[in-house]
């Protein structure tokens, strides 16, 4: 089985509609993600200097944006890391299964979206990064 490598992170426009009284982005399942959507959850009230993520799934996808404010993710397959800068709540970032994910640099104000392809499920998690190198070399 091969895993996803940073190359696999991609980088997603979601469409803005604007007029007089504002912009709207919309999401559906399947269209503006390449997955179907069966969690929100978003991160907020982030101090400062403190990172989010710090973990990989094995099977969960996921989209991240910024609602408001800014933050950095870098993404890590286990022999390169990309960052990716966030600052715009109609530009996402898809993380698919096998990425150790970070957030970090949060913007005081951020809000952190995140929209996932299946329920919690804590057996989904890698969250020590030696047992995702292990992982990652032993499903490449």
């Amino acid at each position: 089985m091969k895993t996803s490598t940073i190359f696999d992170c991609s980088v997603l426009d979601l469409k803005k509609i604007n007029n007089f009284n504002g912009r709207i982005t919309a999401v559906n399942n399947l269209q503006e993600v390449p997955f179907e959507i069966k969690r929100i959850f978003y991160l907020y009230d982030i101090p400062s200097g403190v990172s989010r993520g710090q973990h990989a799934h094995i099977s969960l996808h996921q989209v991240i944006l910024a609602s408001t404010g800014s933050f950095d993710v870098i993404v890590d397959d286990g022999k390169m890391k990309r960052t990716f800068y966030l600052n715009q709540p109609n530009t996402a970032l898809h993380v698919p299964p096998g990425i150790w994910a970070e957030l970090v640099n949060f913007s005081g104000g951020s809000i952190c979206m995140v929209l996932a392809s299946d329920i919690y499920e804590e057996d989904d998690y890698l969250r020590d990064y030696k047992d995702f190198l292990n992982y990652k070399n032993t499903h490449n």
